[in-house]
């Protein structure tokens, strides 16, 4: 329980770095949504989906390959100047050669060329801050770790927040204004340079870490690092897939004159499930050094699967608030009833979130024992199902297909790593209560929402009777693990 309470103690900390920006970035979508018209939100939200896979490639897995490195290697100095300097090489030259195609990119894409250029820069700034914001992590200072990340989204609320509420004032009838310079009569350029100055402002908070780390390179770590490296590259590559492709694909299957606003629609009602994705987000940024710096521990098994329980247990109870109380949110976050016509999808995006919140968890056993090809495998499943259901369903039911789509899609790789790993590694996962607590919150999920039409008593009593079962079954180890929490300070 221990080692259960430092995790929970930096996933703490971890996630005010997680939950606050993107408490800050819903701010943003009730902001864009008003702001918007649904078709231009939709160019924005096919646009970033490039920006999360460009964000896979430039990594190219040498962040979990740090991590492993790290924590297995007796030359750590030279782990980890290694992997700075091949992140900033490769950086470097995809400034490089993505400048000299901007033009073709543009064209192959269709977006405007401004865009693209925009793009360029935020994964150029962001690829330069991995191996940083990883030596942070490995050297347990989430502190540090949060008040840089919080900080850049702050500095990009703000952008945000000039560039469409005050910059309208300042040149309002008057046309000699210097801000005129800054004026787009698409508001999207707004997004992408709030977003390019919060990166680069972001870069420039932890680049003094380039300094402590160095820019040296061993050739022949860097080739097995490399090797450790490619499977998570290619896990990634999928994952990007299962994450944004469905935006992608509505826009290039369903008809021209609605595919943009049918893109707008579904991806901000799917922002609805961020909820769900702070926790897993937050969750995996604290375990992933957690399960590598327990691996040779006697107990690490019996860990990892307490681990798996209480993720389940606390992502369930969000996954169920979230719907009961959906109309609520929806009015804070999305005020534009435009948008409304696609909340159908919430409850499948959320519980796909919380699947692939479970398969991080369930992914430990290839990440310990140096079968990362094994995720590369199983991503690369979960990317097909994604690609071939969303081919299927999109004709015929639009984005209602590309959320039954994306829960299949993470439940199909939850399952898959579950199966493998009892195989290479088992782990003593508490079967019983995790689906117990999983069946429960699906069937209250499914009955709050589509049979009670999201009656608001109805589902408080459901959540009412989830937590009820919730003190019932765990209270004991809750309030073992809370006492000891609040007994310590974080360092």
């Amino acid at each position: 329980m221990g080692a259960l309470k430092k995790l929970f103690k930096h996933t703490f900390i971890y996630g005010l770095a997680t939950v606050l920006p993107r408490l800050l970035s819903l701010v943003l979508t009730r902001l864009y949504t008003d702001k918007l018209p649904t078709d231009d939100y939709g160019i924005y939200a096919s646009l970033f989906v490039y920006l999360i896979s460009g964000n896979v490639l430039l990594s190219y897995g040498m962040e979990t390959a740090f991590f492993r490195f790290m924590n297995k290697s007796e030359r750590k100095s030279e782990v980890q100047s290694t992997a700075l300097t091949s992140i900033f090489i490769t950086s470097g030259l995809f400034l490089i050669v993505s400048y000299l195609f901007k033009d073709n990119i543009a064209s192959f894409l269709e977006f405007e060329l401004e865009f693209i250029l925009y793009g360029i820069l935020i994964l150029f700034f962001d690829a330069l801050c991995v191996i940083p914001f990883a030596w942070l992590r490995n050297q347990e200072m989430p502190l540090k770790y949060s008040f840089i990340k919080i900080a850049t989204v702050v500095v990009n609320l703000g952008l945000n927040l000039f560039f469409f509420l005050v910059l309208p004032l300042l040149v309002d009838n008057n046309s000699s204004s210097v801000f005129n310079a800054l004026v787009f009569e698409n508001k999207v350029h707004y997004i992408f340079i709030s977003n390019v100055l919060a990166s680069l402002f972001g870069l420039l908070l932890i680049l003094p870490l380039y300094i402590r780390i160095r820019l040296r390179f061993d050739f022949y770590l860097w080739k097995k690092m490399i090797r450790y490296a490619f499977p998570v590259l290619i896990a990634g590559v999928a994952f990007s897939i299962n994450e944004g492709f469905d935006k992608l694909m509505l826009k290039y299957l369903l008809p021209e004159n609605i595919a943009e606003e049918t893109v707008g629609v579904y991806a901000a009602c799917y922002k609805l499930g961020a909820f769900m994705s702070l926790f897993v987000t937050a969750f995996k940024l604290g375990v992933e050094p957690f399960f590598f710096s327990n691996a040779n521990k006697k107990n690490s098994k019996e860990i990892y699967a307490d681990t798996t329980l209480y993720f389940t247990i606390f992502g369930a109870f969000i996954f169920l608030f979230v719907v009961v109380y959906i109309d609520i949110f929806k009015t804070i976050l999305i005020s534009n009833s435009a948008y409304w016509e696609a909340l159908w999808i919430v409850p499948f995006i959320l519980l796909a979130n919380l699947c692939i919140g479970i398969y991080h968890n369930l992914s430990v056993w290839y990440k310990i024992t140096d079968r990362t090809r094994f995720g590369a495998y199983i991503s690369v499943f979960g990317a097909l199902v994604t690609l071939v259901l969303n081919f299927v369903l999109i004709p015929i039911i639009t984005y209602k297909g590309s959320a039954i789509a994306t829960l299949i899609a993470y439940g199909s790789m939850m399952l898959l790593s579950f199966y493998f790993g009892q195989k290479h590694h088992p782990i003593p996962y508490n079967l019983k209560k995790i689906g117990s607590y999983l069946g429960v919150s699906i069937l209250f999920v499914f009955l709050s929402f589509y049979v009670f039409d999201r009656n608001l008593i109805i589902g408080t009593v459901f959540v009412l009777v989830f937590l009820t079962l919730i003190y019932k079954l765990e209270n004991r180890e809750l309030k073992k693990m809370m006492k000891s929490i609040s007994a310590k300070k974080f360092k």
